[in-house]
Order: structure tokens, then sequence, then C-alpha cells
């Protein structure tokens, strides 16, 4: 089996998924059409993140999905980010895998959606 660098499986994996660009993610979390997951470390959550967002940390993913009461609707539209989308690309796909049927990930992740000046939850 030939080994991969983290560029190419996150390569593999945006071409199994789909990505939303930041006017149609703003839009849908204004009207909360969907269910928003931050899949980055808990420091750079609390650091800031999508009001509303879920904190699932992509390394503990496939094990906490099952038991998050936001996530029991296998069909409900869910959008999850990162800092720049590698994060996001990987656990999208993931839920994919485990039976999420209508997953995307934020184009560029948190850093994009910073530079779009989207509303940013400080605690």
């Amino acid at each position: 089996m030939m080994s991969k660098s983290a560029s190419e499986l996150v390569q593999e994996a945006k071409a199994e998924i789909r990505e939303m660009d930041l006017h149609a993610a703003n839009e849908k979390h204004d009207g909360d059409l969907v269910i928003v997951v931050d899949v980055r470390e808990e420091a750079e959550f609390k650091a800031g993140h999508i009001p509303g967002a879920h904190h699932i940390s992509r390394g503990v993913l496939e094990f906490k999905t099952d038991a998050h009461p936001a996530l029991k609707d296998k069909n409900a539209e869910i959008l999850v980010y990162c800092k720049t989308g590698g994060r996001a690309a990987l656990a999208a796909h993931q839920l994919k895998k485990m039976g999420y049927s209508n997953v995307h990930s934020i184009k560029g992740g948190m850093d994009a959606w910073i530079g779009a000046q989207h509303p940013v939850h400080k605690p």
C-alpha cells in the first residue's frame, strides 16, 4: 500500500464531499437552516467560533457523533468547518461514511469566515 501525505488525504476527501461557499453558508446559518459543527481543537473553539456551532474536535468525531443530540438526524443539513478547510474536509468525509447524507464543509474555513466579516462568537 502506498503511503499518502495529509495534503493528499485532504484532496481525496474534498473529491468525495461538497464544499459550501461562504455566502451560502452564512445565509443558511442566518436562517437557522443548518447544524454547524466546529472540528477544531478546544482552544481554537474557545478563542472564537461561528455562533451556535457545536464543538466536536476532529480527533474524537467518530466517537462523539452518535451520542451528540444535535446529530441525531442523519438527513439534517450539516456544515462542518475548521481553520482553513482540511480537517473539515476529512471530518465531512467521515460523516458521509457514517451515513450522514447532507454534509458540507465551509470553503476556506474559519479564516475565510472571519475574512468575510461574518459573525463570530467570542466567549
